[in-house]
């Protein structure tokens, strides 16, 4: 067809409409009517950059480092609620020092008498102990000065911090032991047991066997780590075979193990002769743990232990995050049916994991007899560390390096209540109740959150629970 003389097509014709059309919105947009399809379908379209020229639309501008960080304190997170749930047994430890204090409660009698001279009293009351507290911990500020005069030894001026890690030392052990089995899904009670029967093993070797220097601590360490391992054992075995529940378990070999080594200590060849009390032999001196070189020993007692310890926490966080083997456990514990139907053998997986724990309950057990806390074995070697190990556990939130942290709190608590209960003469109970209240703040975090108005944290992830049950 051809075109029109003097004429155009309607397709030019339309083409060249729309064209002057775009550019009178261009050059005049005022005076494009208001309800023009096009407009409002620009309008409604969101502004895009195809890389040939400016955006449209700034993006909404990012928080800074400083509202991120405000954001991150004001919101419900682990080491928020950890922290605030420290502050709140303070909180507790101090209505409890008040109460305790019996001219203080009769001063309450005629508070609306004089509540200054109340709050003042009550004030001096609780900051004194929390200082005796701080200073039986980490340092005081007098043995200091006194060194640097010259008037008290370096080695009283170390003191306060070389009891707590004195104290942490088992503490990383069976808290490491604790946590281990959470994370692979099974709550073990029982690294009291386990620490038990790792002094026995390690101290009868210790006395037992003649070795030389070297060898000798570490064929104990290794006969400490065996003991602890083979009597969790019993519980993963029970557990992978007949269903056993490793709490109920773990409950009644800790009794059989405290019967045991009560029955021990009495019998020949292991009861020290020369005395009538039921105490063990010594251990021998190239079977213990060495100290510093160059102080007094009676007053600095810190060992190698905690260096081990700290070397032992980095082996479990490798073990937890870059190994095989931590991957099945940390699987078997988040979901054991999807782990089984993964190709992974859960039961085996639960041995494995009690005989990692009760070898890390052993070590603790270790540290009690082969340490300078003691040298022999008695009743009550290994005091409370594997029930300890618990809150530590807890605290830490099953995390090693959280497990270092956590027990070096509760060490710095325990040596902090000593000098408390002598100066201030208050009972070291009162180091109990504050872990005791630490752990019922920990175990409800929503408690934390209500208190002080939390805003929710943000998760990355699915949480995972410790053990069953939790």
């Amino acid at each position: 067809m051809t075109e029109p003389a003097g004429g155009t097509s309607p397709e030019k014709s339309a083409g060249d409409e729309a064209e002057l059309a775009r550019e009178q919105k261009a050059t005049a947009p005022d005076l494009v009517p208001a309800n023009d399809p096009e407009v409002a379908t620009e309008a409604a379209a969101p502004a895009t950059d195809h890389g040939d020229g400016p955006r449209h639309a700034a993006e909404p501008a990012s928080p800074g480092f400083g509202r991120m960080v405000l954001d991150n304190i004001y919101s419900a997170n682990t080491v928020t609620v950890t922290i605030l749930a420290f502050l709140l047994s303070l909180v507790v430890g101090a209505v409890l020092i008040v109460l305790s204090n019996s001219d203080l409660a009769g001063e309450y009698g005629y508070f609306f008498s004089a509540p200054g001279t109340v709050l003042g009293d009550s004030w001096t009351a609780i900051s004194e102990a929390y200082a005796n507290l701080f200073k039986g911990a980490v340092f005081d500020p007098a043995t200091i000065s006194g060194a640097i005069d010259g008037t008290n030894s370096w080695s009283q001026a170390f003191a306060p911090i070389s009891e707590t890690l004195t104290y942490t030392a088992p503490l990383i052990f069976t808290g490491l032991a604790v946590a281990l089995a959470f994370r692979g899904g099974l709550f073990n009670i029982g690294a009291q047991g386990q620490a038990i029967m790792g002094a026995i093993c390690g101290a009868v070797v210790g006395f037992a066997v003649h070795l030389p220097y070297g060898l000798h601590l570490i064929a104990a360490l290794l006969g400490a780590l065996a003991g602890g391992a083979l009597w969790a054992a019993i519980v993963g075995l029970l557990k992978a075979r007949a269903g056993a529940h490793e709490v109920i378990v773990t409950i009644m070999l800790n009794n059989v193990a405290l019967l045991f080594l009560g029955w021990l200590i009495n019998q020949k060849g292991v009861h020290d002769p020369a005395r009538s009390d039921a105490i063990s032999k010594n251990v021998l001196k190239t079977a213990q743990l060495p100290t510093i070189p160059g102080v007094d020993h009676s007053v600095v007692r810190v060992h190698l232990g905690i260096v081990v310890g700290v070397l032992v926490a980095a082996g479990v966080a490798w073990l937890l995050t870059r190994s095989t083997i931590g991957f099945e456990l940390r699987a078997v514990g988040a979901n054991p049916a999807a782990a089984r139907t993964a190709g992974m053998s859960v039961g085996r997986t639960y041995v494995l994991v009690m005989l990692l724990s009760g070898a890390l309950g052993g070590l603790g057990g270790a540290m009690m007899v082969l340490g300078t806390t003691a040298s022999s074995l008695t009743g009550q070697v290994t005091a409370n560390i594997g029930f300890d190990g618990i809150t530590v556990a807890l605290l830490g939130r099953g995390k090693p390096w959280g497990v270092v942290a956590s027990a070096l709190l509760f060490g710095a608590l325990h040596a902090g209540g000593n000098r408390m209960q002598s100066y201030s003469h208050i009972a070291i109970d009162l180091v109990i109740v504050v872990q005791a209240v630490i752990v019922i703040f920990i175990a409800a975090p929503a408690l934390v959150k209500a208190i002080f108005r939390l805003r929710a944290a943000r998760t990355s992830g699915t949480p995972t629970s410790l053990a069953k049950g939790w």
